[in-house]
Order: C-alpha cells, then structure tokens, then sequence
C-alpha cells in the first residue's frame, strides 16, 4: 500500500488490521486520522497517532465534519461487521475519497465492498492462512503471493543447483522460476547474475507461479 507522504491517511476501524496499518504508516512518516467507534480503543492509540477521534465511520455527516473529503486515501479495516465495512465505504467514496483500501473476510463481502466503491480490497486472513500453510512444508522461508498466481518467495537453494553458477542451472527454463537474489550468512543481499555462484547454506530470493516455487522448494535429484 501506498500513501503520499504530503497527505494524512484516515484508517477508520482500529482493530488488529486497521490498528497495524495506521500504526505502520504513523512510523513511515505519515500523518494519519483513526476513528473509532470504541472509546477505549482510542484512548489505546492516542499516543501512537497523529490524531484519534471517537466517531461513527459509517455516517456520511459524521465523515464529512471529520474532513474526510480532504483525504486523498482512506483505510476501512472494519471487518467482522460487514454492515458497517460496506456503509463506511460507501460514505467514504460518496464524498470522493480517491484511494480506498477495504479488509474484507471472504470473496463475497469482497465483491460487495468493490461494487460500492472500494479500489483495493485486501483478505488478510485468508492470505495468512495460504502463507502459514505453505511455510510448513518447510522447505519455503517466507511467502508472498499475489492475485495472478504469481509469487516471491525465500527457500534454502535445492541441492542439485549448489555449487554451479545460475547461468548452468537455467532455473528458468528447467524449474519456471526466476532467481532475483542470494542471501549467504555474514554477507549483504547479492542480486542474481548468470554467473552467480549457489554456494551450500545459501538462501534464495526467487519469482514466479505458486506452483512452480512450490516445485522447485522441493526439487531434489533422482
């Protein structure tokens, strides 16, 4: 996510995800508004934000006084009421918020929130369920996918491509997986060349489609 440093973001719904989203902004410098409707979470995160104010970020008139229309992006982490997710987001694109993020918690409610005006939506627990799911195998260190199948990934570097340069593995054309980098113990992140040599212990910085990265994690010689 995005955000221009020269504009406040307003994160309405301080919980678990809205709270680390506007928490995460607030230290990488930007100027943010949470609202809430529970006291006590504000009162939580009054030190942690540029300003917190407690108020109903379904209500139209309520935003409006806010001045939620001199916010270029807003953040609805609202998302066990998928009442209030959808009246937020819909007040919020009627008063011409250019750039809404929305969590949703399933394709449903994902639907929903884009059709009344969300330009993101995010399923935050239904990728760290997928994510979760593929680091057990063990073999895979960390794990980002996206909407179109593809996917960056951290792995320990397969046996077979050890000890021979990138340009003689061809992991591209033999395993559908681009390598962008290698991280070696007590050395800064190399970016991949042909003639980077895998070292054993090395670990892998690589792209590509799910299935291929998931192939390649556990490709061993026959």
């Amino acid at each position: 996510m995005s955000a221009d440093k020269r504009n406040p973001v307003l994160v309405i719904g301080l919980g678990r995800f809205g709270g680390a989203v506007a928490r995460t902004l607030e230290r990488m410098g930007h100027e943010v508004l949470g609202a809430d409707k529970d006291a006590h979470t504000v009162q939580e995160y009054a030190r942690d934000l540029t300003q917190v104010v407690e108020a109903d970020g379904t209500d139209l008139d309520c935003l409006r006084k806010l001045g939620a229309a001199s916010f270029s992006s807003a953040v609805v982490g609202i998302g066990t009421d998928i009442e209030a997710s959808v009246l937020a987001v819909l007040a919020l694109s009627d008063i011409g918020v250019e750039n809404i993020w929305a969590k949703a918690t399933n394709d449903r409610h994902g639907r929903i929130l884009e059709r009344t005006g969300a330009h993101h939506v995010v399923f935050p627990e239904e990728r760290m369920g997928e994510r979760v799911a593929r680091l057990l195998n063990g073999k895979l260190l960390d794990f980002i996918s996206y909407d179109d199948g593809f996917a960056i990934a951290k792995l320990e570097a397969p046996t077979p491509i050890v000890g021979i340069p990138l340009m003689t593995s061809e992991c591209r054309r033999h395993h559908g997986v681009t390598v962008i980098g290698v991280k070696r113990e007590g050395e800064d992140f190399i970016h991949a060349v042909p003639d980077t040599l895998i070292l054993p212990g090395d670990l892998l910085v690589v792209s590509g489609r799910v299935d291929r990265i998931e192939a390649f994690s556990a490709f061993e010689e026959n």
